[in-house]
């Protein structure tokens, strides 16, 4: 698969905390908001919201939670409103970072980032800059214990994916944006257990980063996604499994 980065793979396996819950609970309802109020509250017409309601309950949220941010993005409650922003820069080592975040207030949360890529080695770049080094995919990965690599590829090829992979315990299906719905409900469908459903953004090409570069790196990463703001964060690095290994058992 050209240019898959690593981050990916280790975002999927950072294990969500309860104490991290009420964060992740914000983030989705911004999410679910923006959807409703960009495609409207209903689901089955607006892929956006049927996504993020999807997030939602992966994270447990609640029915009656999710109700209120969609009625709060149609109108029907009073609710913030927030705006869609991208972000571009360059993390340790001369990667590419973009970031999705969702904000009511664009100065602040630009002043913010900022501030946590300065601080981990990095810096904001102008729009533009890095966004061309990615393309928006689908990915949805399967346990690779619940089923066998021909019988999967055989699904997911069929509904449309483009490719699939191994990356350690898991199948990766990658698909191009207008397949990813097809693919998820062909694997429904066959009863295929997914363990995560995501549209992300793939490099097109990946840097190599050393040991101390890629500690930087999960750093800087950890402290954007911790960012209230931030929604998404995407990044072209890519380090051995050796060193990966290593930084994983000194935690």
């Amino acid at each position: 698969m050209s240019g898959h980065s690593k981050w990916s793979t280790i975002k999927r396996k950072k294990a969500k905390t309860d104490a991290q819950r009420g964060k992740v609970f914000t983030k989705v309802i911004k999410e679910i908001t923006v959807a409703a109020r960009t495609g409207g509250g209903d689901e089955s017409t607006n892929p956006a919201l049927r996504q993020a309601i999807a997030n939602a309950k992966a994270v447990n949220m609640p029915s009656a939670n999710v109700e209120k941010a969609i009625k709060k993005g149609t109108g029907e409650l009073p609710g913030v409103v927030y705006e869609e922003v991208t972000y571009e820069g360059y993390g340790p080592g001369g990667t590419a970072i973009l970031l999705d975040a969702l904000t009511d207030n664009k100065n602040r949360t630009v002043a913010e980032i900022r501030h946590i890529l300065s601080k981990h080695n990095g810096n904001l770049g102008e729009a533009g800059c890095v966004a061309w080094i990615f393309d928006k995919k689908g990915l949805i990965a399967v346990k690779a214990d619940k089923i066998s690599e021909d019988d999967l590829m055989e699904v997911a090829l069929e509904a449309g994916a483009d490719d699939m992979r191994l990356e350690d315990d898991m199948y990766e299906i990658v698909t191009q944006p207008a397949a990813f719905e097809e693919v998820k409900k062909s694997l429904a469908e066959q009863q295929i257990e997914t363990e995560s459903v995501e549209l992300t953004m793939f490099p097109k090409n990946t840097v190599k980063v050393n040991e101390k570069e890629a500690i930087q790196l999960l750093k800087l990463m950890d402290f954007l996604e911790d960012h209230d703001d931030v929604n998404n964060v995407y990044s072209n690095f890519d380090v051995a499994p050796d060193v990966l290994e290593k930084i994983g058992n000194a935690d």
